[in-house]
């Protein structure tokens, strides 16, 4: 990772817990996203998906804030736009669009468990940016929403299909139409937080879950992602194929074996991720 310099991020390794941690580092902006912030996430993890030393990626906003706390507050309106980019054609305003949904596309199929963790603002492109991730842990202080119609503006990253199909129709529509702002709690009581923390115990519980997911069975992981991920869009009995592939696929992992052995024995497994 050495070989590659990030403006807008941050990339620390937690090598006791197997895994890595990005942080957005715009803490002046609350860590509000540009097409180039979004570009360096996606690098990143295409940089650690075939790093066998991490199987787990942290996404968080830094710690070291200046104004307040924020996982993201949303897309940089001052640097919306791209220099080829011509505002008043639609075709050109299409493909910026395009260029943004690709990036969160490829954070969304990165192989290895996302964990989001929220801690602050997750507003606007840094709500799309939550939905795009496996685990969601969040503070207490932590502030969920589309403020996008206050501007005038959409929340056509990805929000309009994705967040519908975690909280539905109705529940979208709401947070979209107004614009407001929701709280981690409601977040947590809709199903869209994984977990709710006290904000003094955030770092802990992002650490305790990270390092589970870093020590766990990776393939079996991978096929359980690619399972829910994908099965879900297809009929079910589609769906229960991408299961019999899944299993045969983990059948051959190593781990399997660990896993059995280590319940026979009545001791923790310990996984290597192979």
């Amino acid at each position: 990772m050495s070989e590659q310099k990030f403006e807008h991020i941050k990339i620390d390794r937690v090598e006791e817990g197997n895994y890595a941690v990005i942080s957005i580092n715009r803490p002046a902006k609350l860590n509000a996203l540009q097409n180039k912030t979004l570009k360096e996430i996606a690098d990143a993890l295409e940089l650690l998906e075939l790093d066998k030393s991490v199987r787990c990626v942290v996404l968080r906003g830094t710690k070291d804030f200046i104004k307040k706390p924020a996982f993201s507050a949303g897309a940089d309106l001052s640097g919306r736009g791209a220099p080829k980019i011509d505002s008043t054609n639609l075709m050109d305003q299409s493909h910026l669009m395009y260029i943004r949904h690709k990036y969160y596309d490829l954070i969304e199929k990165f192989p290895k468990p996302i964990i989001a963790a929220v801690d602050g603002y997750a507003l606007g492109g840094g709500f799309e940016l939550v939905l795009v991730c496996d685990i969601v842990i969040a503070s207490k202080r932590s502030t969920f929403g589309f403020p996008e119609i206050k501007r005038g503006i959409s929340p056509f990253n990805g929000g309009t299909q994705r967040l519908i199909r975690t909280l539905g129709k109705i529940r979208t529509k709401t947070m979209i139409y107004f614009g407001e702002h929701y709280s981690a709690e409601t977040m947590y009581d809709w199903g869209l937080v994984s977990y709710l923390v006290d904000n003094d115990n955030f770092e802990e519980v992002v650490r305790e879950k990270a390092t589970w997911l870093g020590n766990a069975a990776t393939k079996s992981l991978f096929v359980i992602k690619k399972a829910i991920d994908y099965g879900t869009q297809v009929p079910l009995n589609v769906g229960l194929q991408f299961e019999h592939l899944g299993y045969a696929v983990n059948s051959q992992s190593k781990d399997v074996v660990e896993g059995v052995t280590a319940f026979l024995q009545k001791r923790e497994p310990k996984f290597t991720g192979k």
